[in-house]
């Protein structure tokens, strides 16, 4: 064995430079700084997740129709390519109007758009697109049921893609999907109206609210949360204008969650 470990030594010593131990390797990976993580030019939703979303990393988004999980990913979508950055939409769930999404500063020269039909064909097409070189991928996947399955490995490897092109997976579920493979789980709650006028006489839907929860972080305290509050164009194309916390003591354990 002290012969065969002698013999690896040695080879790796005489051959070319692009050719290392995977210690070293790793090693080299711990020290590279960190990259600033990905806003998404929704205030509450960056503070939650400690800066934005986390470069080299799976993050779902998991809520029920209305619960404004559609308008984060269309804001995160309008902030990269509005900044000469490209981006993937992988729209399984067939929910953009290109129209709607100009509208809302959505640059769609720089926006890739793929309309998979099942899960094992988007994932497929996620993997590909973070291996050519988007920084952000973002993922929809409907209303539910979600169609098609997909097993651990392929959400594992789209994870480790990700890892590896330093890049961020965006995935918009009706539930939890990916198992184990996300780095970071947010779920949003039960959405609420907010109308306009006095009871009794005719109100006017203005909005949604909903409670977004941090219920996984490979580095923060999770179990954190925040209010997101949308217009109704905001809920139905993105660009949120209006986030709020939910109450000062709410503040006050999401700072504490930070330095922990």
């Amino acid at each position: 064995m002290a012969a065969t470990r002698d013999s690896i030594t040695t080879v790796l010593a005489t051959t070319d430079t692009g050719l290392c131990r995977a210690s070293d390797l790793l090693l080299s990976r711990r020290r590279e700084p960190p990259s600033l993580p990905l806003v998404t030019d929704i205030p509450d939703m960056d503070t939650l997740l400690g800066g934005g979303l986390e470069r080299g990393s799976l993050t779902e988004l998991v809520g029920r129709p209305s619960s404004g999980r559609f308008a984060i990913l269309l804001t995160a979508l309008q902030r990269i390519t509005s900044s000469g950055e490209p981006a993937a939409l992988i729209d399984q769930g067939a929910h953009l109007d290109p129209q709607s999404a100009a509208a809302a500063g959505i640059d769609l020269e720089r926006l890739l758009w793929v309309c998979p039909k099942r899960l094992p064909e988007t994932l497929a097409a996620a993997e590909l697109l973070v291996a050519t070189g988007f920084p952000l991928v973002a993922i929809d996947l409907g209303l539910p049921p979600v169609k098609g399955r997909a097993p651990l490995a392929a959400w594992l490897r789209l994870a480790r893609r990700t890892a590896e092109y330093r890049a961020v997976a965006l995935v918009s579920a009706p539930y939890r999907v990916s198992g184990c493979a996300a780095n970071t789980v947010v779920v949003a709650g039960k959405t609420r109206g907010r109308w306009s006028g006095r009871p009794g006489d005719v109100r006017t839907l203005e909005g949604l609210s909903s409670r977004l929860e941090l219920t996984k972080h490979r580095n923060h305290k999770p179990e954190a949360h925040v209010r997101l509050t949308l217009t109704l164009p905001e809920a139905a194309f993105g660009t949120p204008a209006e986030n709020e916390l939910l109450t000062t003591t709410h503040r006050e354990e999401l700072n504490d969650a930070r330095s922990l």
